[in-house]
């Protein structure tokens, strides 16, 4: 039997460092697996963001405000007529004409989607969440403009800063939501609009447009946005 004396034990400890070698190779490996698989992504991102500003610097894109550029929603239209006299903003823009709508309905396209903006003294009394009567039709025929539209719709409550003052609200945050979920009822029950494909949210004062700082801007701030949703937002639906 061979005797295991002392510089077998040499033998054998000289040679662990390999393991730690081996192993700190295989770290460094996955490490810089890790930091590639990082820098393409962001390479990829920024291609993105490269691309959406070469578009909105030469001119082919929307800026946010007033409505400007060519449409993202040209190529869907609300029936089977192909005309561009059938496209949202057209109709939008007939609709607006013919009721004198210039200073309460506007429309933009931003990072949302389609923006219809409806001042708030169109649809609601100061204070009050219910919809007029005499503007109910109006909204109805906005409705109906966009019921055969596929993307998903998010009707948006908006107030001013100015503290609500009634027995019926506690605050504008309440008074937003309610008036956006009185415009959804009417879009689903009068329009027969999907329930599944349309939700309210309310702001409140926190999402102004322009500073509250005087009666004008804070006029502009008091609104119902109803938001066809650009298709990235699906991936952030429910059940999607």
């Amino acid at each position: 039997m061979r005797r295991f004396d002392d510089n077998d034990e040499k033998k054998v400890n000289n040679e662990r460092w390999l393991l730690t070698y081996s192993d700190m190779i295989t770290l460094l490996m996955i490490f810089f697996i890790v930091l590639y698989t990082i820098s393409t992504v962001n390479s990829q991102k920024f291609q993105q963001i490269a691309a959406s500003l070469g578009k909105t610097f030469d001119g082919t894109n929307y800026v946010v405000g007033q409505y400007s550029g060519n449409s993202i929603l040209d190529s869907i239209k609300t029936t089977n007529n192909t005309s561009t006299d059938n496209t949202i903003e057209s109709q939008l823009d007939k609709l607006i004409k013919q009721n004198n709508l210039q200073n309460m309905v506007t429309y933009k396209v931003d990072e949302r989607g389609f923006v219809i903006s409806l001042n708030d003294t169109l649809l609601f009394d100061t204070g009050s969440a219910d919809v007029k009567p005499d503007q109910k039709a109006t909204l109805i025929k906005i409705g109906n403009i966009l019921k055969a539209m596929p993307n998903y719709i998010r009707v948006e409550g908006y107030t001013d800063n100015v503290p609500i003052n009634n027995s019926q609200f506690h605050s504008n945050w309440e008074l937003s939501v309610i008036r956006a979920t009185n415009v959804v009822e009417i879009l689903v029950n009068d329009v027969k609009i999907d329930p599944a494909k349309i939700s309210a949210v309310g702001y409140g004062e926190y999402r102004p447009i322009v500073p509250n700082d005087s009666d004008k801007n804070r006029q502009l701030n008091r609104r119902v946005d109803i938001v066809i949703m650009n298709s990235d937002y699906n991936k952030w639906e429910p059940n999607q």
